[in-house]
Parts: structure tokens; sequence; C-alpha cells
């Protein structure tokens, strides 16, 4: 794209173009032809462009089996796959600019006067990206690991680490999209980088409970479960003295991927094995005293 600037004389002359009466009428005889070079050029663009985009495949294509034999993590996979991609399109579309006449060199002129403006405008994408960045390097999660993101709340399985984004699956089946640069600053929690996960849970005795019977009972309880692992912890304790019960903590240790439906199926078996040792489980209740005056 070239620019220039109009003198006096050289406006006379386009003027004075434009008001010869054999300017419009080879204006309509030179149409067709140029409007038939220009559907030839819109073509070939766009035949030009369906390349590309395959080729463009092809090359992620490539470098995904390439990082994948060579046993690259998951998210690495993914983030250079999505920068490529990027980098790739933005290639393209220069080069289909400068078909049509348009100067690339003029296009980064421009775009390197307005440097400030630009990076301003998309400094939360560049501190994403760099976020990603971080991810990889430094590894706080990977796919597939369950974490728990404490400026907002949100937890979920990574399923996808992006470019800019990191996408999460919640067991609800909800996707979650948290930006890099959010992950890379905040405290994040992984739930599930190791083997093991402690389970704690609080059951509430009455005080007229056999102790010593209760503690037995919920011992039997994590020694017949085949999924706490018995080369660890397993602890029946007295954690509190409540107001209206005694509180015991139940203490084991699953596998991760045992956890769940070990703690759920541990808590179902706490309450039947206390109910069938005739020990009960109080609910708050008040009670209150009336004197009656005769």
């Amino acid at each position: 794209m070239r620019f220039c600037l109009l003198t006096g004389e050289s406006l006379q002359e386009i003027v004075g173009e434009v008001a010869d009466p054999g300017f419009i009428s080879r204006f309509f005889a030179e149409l067709p032809e140029k409007a038939l070079h220009l559907g030839v050029r819109v073509i070939l663009a766009v035949l030009c462009f369906a390349f590309g985009v395959q080729l463009i495949k092809l090359i992620r294509r490539l470098v995904k089996k390439s990082m994948q034999r060579a046993n690259a993590e998951v998210g690495a996979v993914q983030f250079v796959d999505s920068f490529i991609k990027a980098a790739l399109y933005v290639l393209l579309v220069l080069m289909l600019a400068s078909s049509f006449g348009v100067d690339a060199a003029s296009i980064v002129a421009v775009l390197g006067s307005a440097g400030v403006a630009i990076g301003l405008a998309i400094q939360g994408s560049l501190s994403n990206l760099a976020g990603g960045v971080l991810i990889l390097l430094l590894k706080p999660f990977r796919v597939g690991d369950y974490i728990l993101e404490s400026s907002g709340g949100r937890e979920g399985t990574v399923t996808e680490i992006q470019i800019f984004y990191t996408r999460l699956l919640t067991p609800d089946n909800k996707a979650v999209i948290l930006p890099n640069g959010n992950l890379a600053n905040n405290s994040i929690v992984n739930m599930t980088q190791q083997p093991h996960r402690r389970m704690d849970l609080r059951v509430s005795v009455s005080y007229d409970a056999d102790l010593k019977l209760a503690k037995e009972t919920l011992s039997g309880v994590l020694e017949e479960d085949p999924a706490v692992l018995p080369d660890m912890d397993r602890l029946v304790f007295v954690d509190e003295l409540g107001d209206s019960a005694v509180i015991l903590g139940v203490r084991c240790w699953f596998k991760q991927a045992d956890f769940w439906t070990g703690k759920w199926r541990v808590t179902e078996n706490c309450k039947l094995a206390l109910d069938q040792a005739g020990i009960q489980i109080p609910y708050n209740q008040l009670d209150v005293h009336l004197n009656t005056i005769s």
C-alpha cells in the first residue's frame, strides 16, 4: 500500500482526466477486463486459503505426532498446537493480503507505530500467554489433575491447557474456562497430584454410649474395607467433646482412584455398624425443665 501527497498540479491532472469526455467510456470499456482480473484473483485467493488451511492442519498433525513420539505431556502438546495454529493463520492472512497489493511491510510499520496502544489493549492476552508458559514450565498441574482455584473457588479436572486458557470439567459435566494468567498468579490446590489421599470423618456418639466399644466398632469398619490402605495410618480418636455429643475422628488413607467411593462406603458402614452395636448417634436437642408452682 503506497501513500503519496497530492500537489496542486497532480490534483489538476486528476480532475482533468475525470473531466475528459472519453474517460467514462474508457472506464466502462475496461471494466469487464478489470472485473475478470479481480474475479480471477479472488478465486485464486480462495483456493490459496483453502490450500493453506489444509497445509496448516498437516503441519499441526506432524508436530503433534512428533511430540507424542517424544513422550511430551498432553498439556505441552495442546499449548504448542494452539500457538502454531495462531501463528500460521496470521502468516496466511498476511500472504493473502500481500497478493491483493497490500504491503506487509507497511502493515508491520503501522502496527509498530501503534505498539503502545496495542500492548495496552492486549495486555490481558499477553498475561495469559505468559501464564500458560509458566504452567508448562513449572507444572503446578497437568492434564488429568483435579484442581481447585482459590480466587473464585472453581474446581474440576483439567482437560486442556491452551495458549490463553485452561479448560476444566466439573464433576457434574460443566466446562469451566479459566485464563492462564489467573491460574499462574493465584494459589491452586492440586488434589490428585499425590498417589494417596487421606480421609477424615467426624462421627458423633452419645455421652451415654460406651466410648471404647464405639472406637472398636469404627476401627473394625476400617479394617474390613478393602480399599483402605493397610500400611498407612488408620486411626479412631476422640476429636472433640461437643455440647450434646462426643465427636470421634475417623482417619484412613485411600488411593486417589478409590477416594470418593471409599469415603462414601466407609461413611455408610460406620452408621450401620454403630446401629448394630446399639450406639446412639445423637442430634441437637434442647431439654426444657418446667417448675410447677403448687
